[in-house]
């Protein structure tokens, strides 16, 4: 699948829209323009489609995705990267969802990997590690599914990330440290969704830490 291809969020539509307020009021849409391009903004399906509603418009986003605030076209929160740069072409290898099974074992995500937009994590017994701190989000918006019997899971998240936890728990929980004070309505969001049976989930935010020679710690 190719990034273009990569289905548009409500955050990058209400990013288009508000360009397309700027334009009407600056003088360079008519009132009918504006209206026949909001209805094609909110037909659009993926951030191909939208490139085109505001390609000659002042301020289009030279990567050719518009409609994305300046952390989604490429900047970092802390290190994740969200369709930027190099990052567009690991973001275009997409296949939808990743499964991560740790059976009386352990996995790992860590360093620079592709966050799909659906991530299952099953653990019976054992132990699951997501890094994203130096991860590329595959969209705006993950979802992480979470079936923890007997294990755990511990995943870290750069600053400025939202997570927005809605899993369920039986003799276990979910802890979030440093993640419930993110209020940018832009901030890039991952969803935690399941069950936690006899076991734990710990969602941490922290820093990617730099070592002499300016290279990134693990």
């Amino acid at each position: 699948m190719q990034p273009d291809h990569i289905r548009a969020s409500d955050a990058d539509r209400d990013q288009v829209a508000e360009r397309l307020r700027d334009a009407l009021a600056e003088g360079r849409l008519s009132p009918v323009e504006h209206e026949d391009r909001l209805d094609t903004l909110y037909k659009a399906k993926t951030l191909g489609e939208l490139a085109p509603i505001v390609s000659d418009l002042p301020g289009a986003s030279a990567a050719g995705i518009p409609g994305l605030s300046p952390k989604e076209r490429g900047d970092t929160t802390d290190g994740m990267e969200i369709l930027g740069r190099d990052a567009r072409d690991l973001a275009g290898q997409s296949k939808g969802s990743e499964n991560l099974v740790a059976v009386f074992g352990a996995a790992e995500r860590r360093g620079r990997w592709l966050v799909e937009p659906r991530t299952n994590v099953s653990v019976l017994c054992g132990g699951v590690e997501l890094d994203l701190r130096e991860a590329v989000l595959s969209r705006h918006e993950v979802t992480i599914q979470l079936a923890v019997i007997l294990g755990g899971v511990e995943i870290t998240v750069p600053h400025g990330v939202r997570v927005i936890n809605n899993t369920s728990a039986i003799l276990g929980g979910t802890d979030l440290h440093g993640t419930d004070q993110v209020t940018d309505p832009n901030a890039p969001v991952v969803h935690l969704t399941g069950t936690c049976m006899l076991g734990g989930v710990d969602v941490k935010a922290k820093k990617v830490k730099k070592n002499r020679k300016g290279k990134r710690d693990k």
